[in-house]
């Protein structure tokens, strides 16, 4: 199964390294790391992860996933990317996002009166290409599937494992990486944190953001 996993400059690199991981040890699963331009993709916290392949080397991948950033404005506004993201979900059995990825598959026009879900922060941004945005970890409509704010992209590639393999096979690739969080904090949602520390992150999201 051939999965292209987006990447470009500003990227949030949990966004798609977590999903990537859990995707990558699914039975016959091949990775392809995709960019408009190959080669080194700097992420928001610094590192760079190097995409081997160009859009079109990539045309018709069984799965897509789509990671977000604190900036999605260059991705969204692309031409090229925008037209190989529609031209790949014709054929896809998966199309997916994490975070803000969603506001471009939004930009694509994919998610046209579909529930979705992005980051807390960007719901509104969310609405406004014509998705219908739901507070909910993972969001799956027909083939689409979009998760909430960067560490949900591994609940999202755990729930397409169980999708595509199996129960089972999911259960086994999330005992093999370990996954049984604990956080020692539980503010993990703004349902949940207390108003001043949403109010914090919010001001940390608008610091870092471009």
């Amino acid at each position: 199964m051939e999965i292209a996993v987006l990447a470009y400059d500003g990227m949030t690199a949990l966004d798609a390294v977590g999903p990537a991981q859990v995707l990558a040890l699914m039975p016959g699963a091949r990775l392809r790391w995709v960019a408009e331009q190959p080669g080194p993709q700097r992420t928001d916290c610094g590192m760079a992860i190097t995409a081997a392949h160009a859009l079109d080397d990539v045309r018709t991948p069984e799965i897509v996933l789509v990671p977000g950033a604190l900036d999605v404005r260059g991705p969204a506004n692309s031409p090229a990317l925008q037209a190989w993201l529609r031209a790949a979900h014709a054929t896809t059995a998966w199309t997916t996002s994490v975070c803000t990825g969603a506001l471009i598959l939004g930009a694509a026009g994919l998610l046209q009166g579909l529930r979705a879900t992005t980051h807390w922060a960007a719901m509104d941004a969310l609405k406004k290409t014509g998705a219908e945005p739901v507070h909910e970890r993972v969001v799956r409509e027909g083939k689409i599937v979009t998760a909430a704010g960067v560490a949900s992209g591994i609940d999202m590639a755990l729930t397409l494992v169980a999708l595509i393999a199996g129960r089972d096979v999911a259960e086994s690739v999330q005992l093999g990486i370990e996954y049984d969080p604990q956080p020692p904090f539980d503010a993990g949602s703004p349902r949940k944190a207390r108003p001043e520390i949403a109010e914090a992150a919010r001001r940390v999201l608008t610091t870092r953001r471009p």
